[in-house]
């Protein structure tokens, strides 16, 4: 294997390994969500799925840099708003009780699927026009 086709298989490797992990810090953000709502504390989510500033801005610049769709930010979007509400409601505190606290995300997670869904069948639709016109 020559060098050029091993550094074309890393950067493949790259893109796809930055498309998956706001896939998968999201689906942690929600289970950690569901769980903490039951109160079951499982650390290693933390671990697995939690990402300070610096990360996050590293897989913004990512995205943008390799020319990602919209729908694969809009789960980095879903993070940083959960991560958000977390941060407040623990420093400053949320005046709600547990279940609506825990029905608000439920609902952010609602909005943002639905968007996701949206943004990844537009995708599929331009993709489908881009390539019927091109043929």
């Amino acid at each position: 294997m020559t060098v050029v086709e091993n550094s074309k298989r890393i950067h493949k490797l790259t893109i796809g390994v930055l498309k998956v992990i706001p896939m998968l810090l999201a689906i942690t953000t929600l289970l950690n969500q569901v769980l903490s709502f039951f109160n079951i504390d499982w650390e290693i989510l933390g671990f697995i799925g939690g990402v300070s500033l610096l990360p996050m801005l590293f897989l913004y610049v990512s995205s943008y840099c390799f020319r990602f769709c919209e729908y694969h930010r809009m789960f980095l979007h879903y993070v940083v708003v959960c991560d958000l509400i977390t941060l407040y409601d623990y420093y400053i505190g949320i005046p709600v009780s547990a279940v609506t606290l825990f029905l608000i995300n439920l609902i952010i997670t609602g909005i943002a699927l639905f968007l996701i869904l949206y943004l990844h069948q537009k995708h599929v639709r331009c993709n489908k026009e881009i390539s019927t016109s091109d043929s």
